[in-house]
């Protein structure tokens, strides 16, 4: 199944309420989208997590619930370099 890395920017002064939603409401994914993992960047500004899905579509309604307190850069990733 494809994986992506979801970067997620806090807009200013929303960190706070994005958790707060996160604690109340959890992640809020639709079916069909996985978590995997999760990091926070040393600041705490950017959340990196890692996903996987096989309908990319499914991110659009995932951000809907989230884009009024993050901004959210969606990367599709390949598979690992050949050493």
């Amino acid at each position: 199944m494809p994986k992506f890395m979801v970067i997620e920017t806090f807009k200013p002064n929303c960190r706070s309420l994005a958790y707060d939603r996160f604690y109340r409401r959890g992640r809020l994914l639709p079916p069909g989208l996985k978590y995997l993992d999760s990091w926070l960047e040393a600041e705490g500004n950017r959340c990196f997590q890692l996903m996987e899905t096989a309908d990319s579509a499914l991110f659009d309604e995932w951000i809907a619930h989230w884009e009024d307190l993050v901004s959210f850069e969606v990367v599709e990733l390949g598979g690992k370099p050949q050493s």
